[in-house]
């Protein structure tokens, strides 16, 4: 009974991740990029729509500048493509460390960050680090829109009303997405991972995932567009400006668009608007540097306090070793020495279980028709050679939420996305990708893990139960299966888990290899 419990919670541990995986991995997708212009078009004029307050007068887009510009800026962190016609943002690319560049504009969602989309703007000046847009109604009243770009992931934009007539002037707007580009390494999955965040202005802030349709904007310190490794945030610097937070999203199989809408007071001649802006990566130890609880969009799971401390504990082997790979083993050693006493209970446990099974079996024959007498019979067995059936359950239960929390963390860290290791491991944060046979990926560590796993098993088990023995079987079938689709920096330290286990095991049963009498 105690190994089927044993047995039990940790293939239960391991069926939930091996569902959510092959999930991910083979539910349906719906390519959200793959959708028409026509449609696209269409959500975005019903999404302006609704957060524009039709009673107003619209800018007529040949009021005066008839003729579409656009502009392009490229720095070492940044190109940007940006447009007269809403003064608008078309593609904002950034680059990551293997040289890459992700836009984070959908193509489909462009133009972003559009302030009377259909609005034909004047360029007043532009330079690498300042373009000035201008637009002028017919009413009498004037905006001017500046970005202010930084050689950082971090900048301003700055929105004048000016309007001496006291005119009606439409709903200011900054909105991105739908939607928040990742790369075509993520495709796939980025629909159903793109998250609404916001993070309060009073203290105590708070962290919070947006589920509503619309939010007072003054109860939010900032408001964020997310993915698994990037950000685009919204830090007004006076969050009252701004009226509300709309949230639209046309079904479940597509992204979140976020707006801020700012109302210009009647009998305010001139009102402006600043909004820092942040669009780039979210790496957790780079966002800290701000100061604004930004860190808080890296999601380290439901243990998150744990994923923080071995983030951090990583993120100082990696200050020795210049390698996440060996960072990452090291941890592995760090924690094996830290649970050391539990493991060394466990492994005495499932040596003393295998010590007594020739006696548990010649009970369980003498006694099968007496229930009450080989129940009575076995605890006499446990009691007089000090084994408790459930000592090697308990420290497995207690690495069960240090080996979720790694999961998370080497997930979600951008600080391990294209980070290598050795040889073929180019990747700590995706599967290693041993060999290509055509769509197929085969990965070696996971069926190396799995050979160490069945190994360490025969090491431990000995048992007639039929049933016991096709469980052996089937665990490391099941934990391949799990680990197969996860980041290889994982497998790496479950391998160098195993490892130092086995070592432990071959040690404990050399020295407790004695048999005992039967009863």
């Amino acid at each position: 009974m105690q190994k089927n419990f044993v047995l039990f919670v940790v293939l239960l541990f391991a069926i939930t991740i091996a569902c959510w995986v092959g999930f991910r991995e083979s539910r349906p997708q719906q390519n959200y990029q793959s959708q028409t212009k026509s449609q696209n078009t269409i959500d975005a004029n019903t999404h302006v729509s609704k957060v524009q307050d039709t009673n107003l007068n619209t800018p007529d887009a040949n009021d005066q500048y008839a003729k579409e510009e656009q502009i392009n800026i490229e720095t070492k962190q940044y190109k940007v493509t940006l447009t007269n016609k809403g003064a608008a943002i078309l593609s904002w690319s950034v680059q990551e460390k293997n040289g890459q560049w992700v836009d984070l504009v959908f193509p489909e969602s462009a133009p972003v960050m559009a302030t009377f989309p259909d609005s034909v703007y004047k360029i007043v000046s532009k330079s690498n680090d300042k373009i000035v847009f201008e637009y002028a109604s017919r009413e009498g009243w004037k905006i001017s829109k500046t970005y202010n770009l930084s050689d950082t992931y971090m900048h301003n934009l700055n929105i004048v009303v000016e309007n001496p007539k006291n005119a009606a002037v439409p709903q200011i707007n900054i909105g991105w997405g739908p939607g928040l580009g990742a790369g075509n390494k993520k495709t796939k999955e980025n629909v159903y991972e793109t998250r609404a965040l916001a993070y309060t202005a009073d203290k105590p802030n708070k962290f919070k995932k947006l589920k509503t349709d619309s939010e007072f904007a003054s109860l939010y310190k900032w408001v964020a567009i997310d993915n698994r490794y990037f950000l685009a945030a919204f830090i007004p610097e006076q969050p009252e400006d701004f009226d509300k937070i709309i949230l639209t999203k046309s079904d479940k199989e597509h992204p979140y668009a976020l707006t801020l809408t700012g109302t210009v007071p009647k009998g305010v001649t001139t009102k402006k608007y600043s909004v820092n802006f942040y669009l780039g990566h979210k790496g957790y130890t780079h966002l800290e540097t701000y100061n604004l609880g930004l860190e808080k969009t890296v999601d380290f799971g439901f243990f998150g306090l744990l994923g923080k401390i071995i983030f951090k504990v990583l993120t100082y082997f990696y200050k020795l070793t210049h390698n996440y790979g060996w960072a990452v083993i090291m941890i592995a050693v760090v924690i094996q020495i830290l649970v050391s006493p539990l493991t060394l209970k466990s492994l005495k446990s499932a040596a003393a279980m295998k010590r007594i099974q020739p006696a548990i079996k010649d009970i369980q024959t003498r006694y099968k028709d007496n229930p009450q007498r080989l129940q009575a019979e076995m605890l006499n067995i446990y009691k007089s050679q000090k084994v408790n059936p459930l000592g090697g359950c308990l420290p497995m239960l207690f690495q069960l939420p240090i080996f979720y929390a790694f999961f998370q963390m080497l997930k979600n860290a951008y600080e391990l996305r294209n980070e290598g290791w050795i040889l073929w491991i180019k990747d700590l944060s995706a599967a290693d990708q041993f060999m290509h046979f055509g769509s197929f990926n085969f990965n070696l560590l996971p069926l190396l893990m799995g050979l160490g796993m069945l190994f360490q098993q025969k090491m431990t088990t000995a048992t007639s139960d039929p049933t016991q023995k096709i469980m052996m079987y089937v665990m490391p079938v099941v934990f391949t299966m799990v680990l197969w689709f996860s980041p290889s920096g994982l497998v790496i330290y479950w391998i160098t888990n195993s490892i130092f286990s086995m070592i432990g095991q071959y040690f404990v049963m050399k020295k407790d290899a004695v048999s005992v009498k039967h009863f």
